[in-house]
Formats: structure tokens, sequence, C-alpha cells
């Protein structure tokens, strides 16, 4: 054999270990007779695996809770929220971001997705970007991380080169750094400052960890931006107050926010926000406080919330 088909088989041994020691690479051997199942039997075996889930995510609930309130505090100075990830781990990271500015009103810089293998790799599969470490610095160089920014990385396995190479980049900025893994011990979590280490255990098809580690994920991820916008004032109590009404069930929905918060009438509701071109912030401080937009506007560029703009008191 030659020397370079010897370094390919040695490379190939040692990811092999590699893997072999991952819990979301290990095999269920009861699961070995899978293709022989019947479908409804499938079914019910799929969602049995799934129901642990939630019991993983709460086993590490205080490492999510610490991580959230760091992320608020650099985003409330200025600082991104970034997700990088590769494969459906970079998707899913794409996928919580896109859905940041219309619920909560941020800007699409401010809380934004990056995946291995660029925008191609969301529709198609470019499954070498993630064995390139530099890749994920050089992405973070190119949109310029700065140190009140928030980096978090995203891998079932925890040992994706991409995203190892991103957060210790990230460490090196002095940007906050979370790692989101579905194996304890994680190369990730070891070059993070937050490591969230989701343990669920081997997948119905050994190693497919679109599936339960993705599921993982996305419950983790979930977590990650809602209490954090909720923790920056972007709701008020339960209400989606900084949503944009930018379709017909987002009007509908607008509509309704303004009158939960205000008691006041849809009719009411809908010239407010016709006046307010749509805030509805602002047409709540408008009906509440007797207000014209310009000093509802005015009220809440100086709040740091929608409830600090009213006076209510602040939650603890």
């Amino acid at each position: 054999m030659s020397d370079l088909g010897n370094e390919t088989r040695g490379t190939l041994d040692h990811v092999r270990a590699e893997l072999s020691a991952l819990t979301t690479e290990a095999v269920a051997e009861e699961l070995r007779n899978l293709d022989t199942l019947p479908t409804d039997r499938l079914v019910t075996l799929m969602n049995e695996q799934d129901q642990g889930i939630s019991l993983a995510v709460a086993a590490v609930l205080p490492q999510i809770s610490r991580a959230i309130d760091d992320i608020a505090d650099r985003m409330r100075a200025g600082g991104r929220l970034i997700y990088i990830g590769a494969g459906t781990a970079g998707r899913l990271g794409i996928l919580d971001a896109s859905e940041c500015p219309p619920t909560f009103n941020t800007d699409p810089s401010v809380v934004t997705g990056i995946i291995a293998g660029g925008d191609a790799a969301i529709r198609t599969a470019v499954e070498d970007a993630e064995d390139d470490a530099q890749g994920g610095a050089d992405a973070l160089e190119g949109i310029g991380l700065n140190p009140s920014d928030v980096v978090v990385g995203i891998s079932a396995s925890g040992r994706t080169r991409y995203v190892v190479g991103a957060l210790e980049f990230a460490r090196r900025r002095h940007a906050l750094s979370v790692a989101v893994a579905c194996n304890p011990d994680s190369l990730i979590g070891q070059a993070a400052h937050h490591a969230i280490e989701v343990v669920v255990g081997p997948e119905i098809i050994a190693g497919s960890t679109r599936l339960k580690a993705g599921t993982a994920q996305k419950l983790v991820l979930n977590m990650i931006s809602t209490v954090t916008m909720i923790r920056l004032g972007k709701t008020y109590g339960n209400i989606m107050v900084g949503l944009q009404p930018t379709n017909e069930k987002l009007r509908a929905r607008a509509e309704q926010a303004v009158m939960l918060v205000t008691g006041r009438s849809a009719a009411e509701a809908r010239r407010a926000l016709a006046r307010s071109e749509g805030s509805v912030k602002t047409a709540v401080l408008m009906l509440s406080r007797n207000l014209t937009r310009e000093q509802a506007a005015a009220v809440l560029a100086k709040a740091s919330s929608l409830r600090a703009a009213l006076g209510d008191p602040e939650p603890a």
C-alpha cells in the first residue's frame, strides 16, 4: 500500500475509534432487526425513543439557564447571537435565527445562522465542509466577530472540526461561546465558555443524528432564543408584542395582542395599529397612555421594555 493509502487508512482508523466512543454513534442491539418490523411497530418505536428527549434536556436546564443569562447580557450591550454548525445542526441554527425577526422584530443581523459549506449547504449536503476547522474561524472573521457577540456552536457528535474551530476563534476574540452537543465531555464543550450536552443515546438508525439528537438541539435552541428575547423585553407577559404583522395571520395576531394587553376592542386595536405603522408596542402605549405615535415611540426608545414604558412593575 502506498504512503498515501497508509495515511488515509490511519486517519479513518482514528476517526472510527473516535466515533465508537460516542453515544450518538452507538448501535442499539435490540433494534438490529429494525428493517423486518411492520410499519405500526416502527412508528411506535420512534415515538417511544422520542419520549426520552425532553428528560435529557431537563437534565441540563441549569447549564441552559446560565448560558441564556450571559447571552442576554451580551445582547443588551449590542452583541449578536450567532449560531454555527454543519449539516443538520447548521440548518437548525439557521431555522431558529430566521424565526426571530418575524417573532420578536429583531434585525436579521442580530440573530443569524452560519452553516459549513455556505448557503448552498442549507438544501444540499456539503459533507466535507464540516472537517474544515479553519473554515469555521474564517466564517466568523468574515462577519466581523467582536467581543460583545455570542457564538453558539452546534454539533451532535460534539467533535465537528468546523464548529471546534469557530468556538476556539470566538474565545480568542473574547466573544461568549456556547456549545450544544449530544455527547458528554465533547470537544466543542471543552472549547466553549458554556457546555450544553444533551445525552439522548443511540439513534433508532445508528448514527442518524437528525433524529433524537436533532430534536434535542431544536429544543435547546428554542429555549436559547425564546428565553433570551423574553429577558430582553421582547414580550409582555406571554404576548408577542414585537411581532411584525407582514401577512393576514400576523395582522390578526397583532390586533389580538393589542386587545389582550389594553383590554380595548378590535376596532380600536386596528385603528391604533394603522396609526402606529404596525408596531404593537407603539399601539399599546398609544391606547394605554393616550399618546400620539411620535410620543409613544419616544417613550419606547428610552425604555428597556413595553412593561417599563407602561410603568408596570418589572419582573424579578
